[in-house]
């Protein structure tokens, strides 16, 4: 199994452009009204909350560049912050430039330990916090973070990396190295367009 993640990642992965995204989606492996029934996840997975409500299994959690290739991926219990520096670390290893992430990875200490590797978290803001100067190009960028949420669409609709009709934690590993092989080699990607004029310094960014 470890040897098929690695060769996942050495020949199918893309190449960090400086630019990147990060997300993380739940991977629920029955409907909450069976979680007690579950026998085939006993004591692997967990209950844990999203934007969507409480579910049980695991999170996903990828990071891609702004051409919309896979740089890396983590799986987790459901109940693992998303900024938790065990996921974070490993998924992060040799990125550089910046990488946008929704509120949810709003974290003073995780920003600083990532600037000192290289890499600047940039994060929009909550409602209780105080406003916080950002340039254009980052506050542009965030707008279209929703480019990771397009393929986590993909991945479950298209690459059907989420079900619940498994009937071993391996079927479920198999299953989902398999999506994540299948969108690496699709033609057409979410992707943004990022260009800087070299006449005028303009920022030309399209969906």
């Amino acid at each position: 199994m470890i040897h098929f993640v690695l060769f996942l990642k050495l020949i199918c992965f893309g190449e960090c452009t400086g630019i990147t995204f990060i997300d993380s989606t739940k991977m629920a492996v029955c409907k909450n009204k069976r979680i007690k029934r579950n026998k085939v996840f006993k004591d692997i997975a967990t209950v844990g909350k999203s934007t969507m409500g409480w579910f049980y299994g695991f999170k996903l959690h990828l990071v891609i560049n702004d051409k919309g290739e896979l740089l890396n991926f983590c799986i987790t219990p459901a109940n693992v912050d998303d900024r938790d520096w065990g996921v974070i670390q490993p998924l992060c290893k040799k990125l550089f430039g910046k990488m946008y992430g929704d509120k949810g990875y709003i974290s003073a200490a995780l920003t600083e330990l990532l600037f000192d590797d290289g890499l600047h978290l940039v994060t929009g803001i909550k409602n209780n916090m105080k406003n916080r100067l950002m340039t254009m190009i980052d506050k542009i960028l965030l707008r279209k973070r929703s480019v990771i949420e397009t393929i986590n669409d993909e991945l479950k609709n298209i690459c059907d990396i989420e079900h619940s009709r498994h009937r071993s934690t391996a079927n479920f590993l198999i299953n989902l190295f398999a999506g994540l092989a299948a969108y690496c080699f699709f033609e057409k990607k979410p992707a943004i367009k990022f260009e800087r004029s070299l006449q005028t310094g303009q920022l030309e960014l399209f969906a």
